[in-house]
């Protein structure tokens, strides 16, 4: 399927098309947010912070669980988020297979803000230097490091290492900042009816979203460690490029992209395991 980059750029067509879908695509969030369900966040200053008034140049890259595939765009459509604002609209790694399965789905996507990935395809994928290209422009990118979508009321799973990979290749290390959320499952659950999807979003339902403190990755020191804990390694090198975009080879970039998964996971982890006992006072 065609990646339609010409469609994704800020002046196809003078922009119009994509201020009139993130308009339209805003007011769909917002209306399943606030109207049908009820939605509470903790910590939004600090999103809001960072999606309008960090430095220029800086990029920020926002990591959540996933619960359904209605997470995005609705996590955004809360009281106050400035979701309709193209300029200010996130960039957000998506599911070729189901975003981009035909020409009209993907001509919507693009104009959306969406990167085709995927799934299974590799953190060295073409798809992903478009996303490199984004955090490079300073811009906002989200990714669901999990990978797919769980709705069980388990422990954040193992994360992909594409996300590190892009914290650890980006030209200037992305403000990175851990999300986690509850209720996306009550709201689009995987098996409603007959083992499938609802055709529309459900409502009356109670989702919360809790916004995190930035993570801070020294990414030159953790190479080198990475450098010097993979000195007596080695691997097949199946499926990994023969130039090495860290500047490391494949087993320092395993060990380094492990530790950034992990440190990521972990507190996404400890995010998920206390947000439960925190939702009695709300905070906007």
């Amino acid at each position: 399927m065609t990646t339609m980059k010409w469609a994704a750029r800020a002046d196809h067509l003078g922009g119009i098309p994509r201020k009139m879908v993130i308009k339209a695509v805003g007011a769909f969030a917002k209306a399943v947010a606030n109207l049908l369900n009820t939605t509470t966040v903790y910590n939004a200053e600090t999103l809001l912070r960072h999606v309008r008034n960090r430095p220029p140049g800086v990029p920020l890259l926002t990591v959540s669980n996933h619960m359904s595939t209605l997470d995005d765009p609705v996590m955004w459509g809360f009281k106050g988020f400035p979701i309709t604002d193209a300029n200010l609209a996130r960039w957000v790694l998506a599911a070729e297979d189901i975003c981009f399965k035909n020409v009209v789905l993907s001509y919507f996507f693009r104009l959306g803000k969406c990167i085709p990935i995927t799934r299974g395809g590799g953190i060295y994928q073409e798809n992903m230097n478009e996303a490199l290209d984004r955090l490079a422009e300073g811009s906002w990118l989200h990714t669901f490091p999990e990978g797919k979508v769980c709705q069980e009321d388990a422990p954040i799973r193992r994360l992909k290492w594409g996300t590190a990979s892009l914290i650890a290749r980006a030209p200037v290390t992305p403000i990175v900042l851990p999300i986690v959320h509850h209720g996306f499952e009550k709201v689009m659950p995987e098996k409603y009816m007959f083992g499938r999807r609802p055709l529309l979003p459900l409502f009356n339902r109670d989702i919360t979203i809790v916004i995190g403190e930035p993570i801070t990755f020294d990414v030159p020191e953790l190479k080198q460690k990475a450098i010097e804990a993979s000195r007596h390694l080695s691997y097949s090198h199946a499926g990994w490029p023969n130039t090495t975009p860290c500047g490391l080879n494949e087993a320092a970039q395993r060990c380094l992209y492990t530790t950034i998964s992990e440190q990521i996971q972990n507190i996404l982890e400890k995010m998920r395991s206390s947000s439960k006992s925190c939702l009695k006072t709300p905070k906007r």
